[in-house]
Parts: structure tokens; sequence; C-alpha cells
């Protein structure tokens, strides 16, 4: 049976919630305790639930690591805000990426794009590759998915955007190719959030988060989702997790639930955020080049504007400083509201290197035919005063070209 034609199941986990997206965000997974009436849900940190009788719980719950009232309302509210039947969380995204190709049989093939997060790249090609999983890379999956396509090829791996150069890539137009062959399609959407982005209603058939990012969005919680409608894949990667167990505890899954309840008012103000830096850093006669899908130079513009939620670019922004790594480099010391940390998505802005940080354990070759080269800095653009953040990043790097000039003025 190919993913194209899966069965629908007669009544899937979640019904669809055709509210706006403020109002699910807000009251999805969220029911009044009824024992209590408490508007916000009591943390559940039992691990074991008591039974009436062998094998007759008193309610819906057994043993915390198969469920868990708060997982399961968040949960509801992921699947509710990406317009899926499903969602199962992991206790962190590279375990639900584990997960996920943990569902492949032994000799499987995955093709994914290149500029792929570096835990998702060590994973595939250490870790994977270990258990008789093979994954091939391509920096163009538009034009090369067909003709890359094997007989055991099972997945197709996409970022879009991507990390670190934010490209993008036409989730329909590969959707559409897959299956013709019976392949799923798997969209890492961390980037953007399922405000910006909702991967399924393009083709996807399993759209994944690190919920550590934008959902949780409060850098105090390691967390993954996937979501997707397949009642058949939801049997497999049901029994994964709770096999595998890499389950999030009730209480990150309460603080996650927390965080969002706000992600439209937060994804909305980064990315106002985000879109002030760029035009900054595009006029900027120190910088090499910009990527930020909002922009009109962006050169995927246009799927942008086809799949982001009001052409939005998001709230993460990657540039090539001029001075190579020295200057990204003391770029990053010079900030003073943006915080030299790996990680994205928080309240907080954040800068980073990545071909010394995040991307360090891909080799030079690929990474810079990825674009990822020593000079670029990564921003992921918090919810401050856009002001301030435009003016830190200008200070900052008017502080390094000056450190530039004195060096070359003594030498």
């Amino acid at each position: 049976m190919t993913i194209a034609t899966l069965p629908i199941e007669d009544a899937p986990r979640f019904q669809k919630d055709t509210r706006g997206f403020a109002t699910r965000a807000v009251q999805a997974g969220a029911p009044h305790d009824p024992v209590t009436g408490a508007v916000i849900a009591p943390i559940s940190l039992s691990t074991t639930f008591a039974q009436t009788g062998v094998g007759n719980p008193v309610g819906l719950y057994e043993y915390s690591r198969s469920s868990n009232p708060n997982r399961d309302h968040f949960e509801h509210a992921v699947a509710a805000l990406e317009n899926a039947n499903y969602a199962l969380a992991f206790s962190s995204g590279s375990a639900t990426t584990a997960t996920i190709l943990q569902s492949l049989a032994t000799g499987s093939h995955v093709i994914s794009i290149s500029d792929v997060y570096g835990g998702t790249h060590r994973y595939f090609t250490k870790v994977a590759a270990a258990h008789g999983i093979r994954v091939t890379f391509t920096g163009a999956i538009e034009v090369d998915a067909r003709a890359m396509i094997e007989e055991n090829t099972k997945l197709i791996w996409i970022e879009t955007p991507s990390n670190p150069t934010l490209s993008l890539v036409d989730i329909q137009s590969v959707a559409d190719v897959a299956h013709e062959h019976g392949i799923m399609v798997v969209v890492d959407n961390t980037f953007l959030s399922p405000y910006v982005q909702n991967p399924l209603d393009h083709g996807a058939d399993i759209v994944i988060h690190s919920v550590t990012k934008y959902i949780n969005g409060h850098s105090d919680v390691l967390m993954g989702v996937a979501a997707y409608n397949s009642s058949e894949l939801n049997d497999t990667l049901t029994f994964l997790q709770n096999a595998i167990g890499a389950v999030p505890s009730p209480f990150d899954c309460w603080l996650a639930h927390r965080g969002l309840k706000t992600l439209h008012l937060r994804a909305k103000a980064a990315n106002e955020n985000a879109m002030a830096i760029a035009q900054f850093l595009e006029s900027s006669p120190h910088v090499i080049s910009v990527n930020y899908p909002g922009l009109n130079s962006h050169p995927q513009r246009k799927v942008a504007i086809k799949q982001h939620r009001k052409a939005m670019g998001g709230g993460m922004i990657s540039f090539r400083i001029r001075g190579g790594f020295p200057a990204a480099e003391r770029f990053c010391k010079e900030t003073r509201i943006f915080t030299l940390a790996e990680s994205l998505g928080g309240v907080e802005s954040l800068c980073e290197v990545p071909a010394s940080m995040t991307h360090a354990g891909i080799p030079i070759a690929a990474r810079e035919k990825s674009g990822v080269f020593d000079d670029l800095i990564r921003l992921s653009v918090g919810i401050e005063d856009a002001e301030d953040l435009v003016d830190d990043i200008s200070g900052s790097i008017s502080r390094v070209m000056d450190s530039f000039r004195a060096e070359e003025a003594t030498a």
C-alpha cells in the first residue's frame, strides 16, 4: 500500500479544528479540569495509574511512558495547529527524527536536502547508516528527486527553510513526485513553526518540530513532535514511541503547551523584527549576502509567497560578513542584546557561527557546498524592540570593522 492511498480512519485521534489559529492555540487540548474546574490543567506526575480490576484502569491511563494527560493535551494542541489528525511528542527533536528513521526497514534508502540541521546530518550519516539505512543528499531536491529515487527509496526528508542558509523547497512539487512511487515526505518545520507554515497542507506526510524552539518558545524545554494524518502511520509511530520510550516528561509537556498558547504572538513579533534586521543587513556595505525568505531578493521568494502565512519570512536570518571567520567571531562577541548561543526560536535573540558551532560536525566540503561558510552568521531574532535589535546589529558590525582598521593601522 502506498502512502498516497492510505485509508482514512473513521474516528481519527483528533478531529480537525477549523477555528482561527489564535483560537486553536489557546483552546485546543485545553479542557477544564472536571474535578476542580481549573482552567489550566494540573501537572500529572504519576508514573502509574490505579486499576479497579486486572486490566481495567480507572480512566484512560495505565503507565506514563505509554500515555499521560499532559502529553495528550499537548499532542492535541499541536495536531490542531498543524491541521493533523494525529501528533506524537518525543523527548527531543532528534528523538523524533530517530523514531521516524527507525520505522524504516533495513536496506531502505532516504533522499535528503544537503543543507540540513547538523544533528540530522549526524544521525543520517553515523547512526542510521549503522542499522542499514542509506541516505543520499542533494542541494536541488525539486530538480533531482525523481532521478534519485531507487527501488528501496522510502522517504524524502525536507527542511524548508533549511538550516542555516534558509533555502526553500516547494513541498507540493516534491510530494507529487514522491507519492507517484509511494514514498513518504517528511518536512522539518522547526524554523517557521505552525504559525507561518503548515506542510501537511502542501502534500507532506509528516511534519516534525524541535519543540525546544518556536513551539515552546522560552528556551526551557527539550522536546520534539511529529504530526500527520495517516492512521496506519500512527499505529507504527505510536508503537515505536512506547517501545523505544523516548518520551517527554509531563512537566515538559505542560510547559510546552503553555508556550504554544502564545505562539502566534511571538512568531508574528519575531517575523516583524527579522524583516527590519534583514533590510538593514541588505543595505550594509560590510555584508556580503543576506539569507531571509521575507526579502524580495531571496531566490525562492515565490515559494515563501505560496507556502508561508501572509508570505512571512519567519524569525531566522543568516548572513555573510566581510572579513571572514575572524569578523564573524568578533561580531558574536560584540553584540549586547543578541546572545552568543546555539538553539533558536526563543523570546530572546541569539547569534551563532554555524560552521564552528551547530554545523561543525559536517565536513568542510559538504558545508561549503551548501553555503555554510566560515563567515556565515545565523541570527535567531527574538521579540525585543526592533529598534534596539537593529541598533545592536549595526553597532556590532561597526565595532568589528573599526577593530580591523585599527589593526591595519598598527601593522
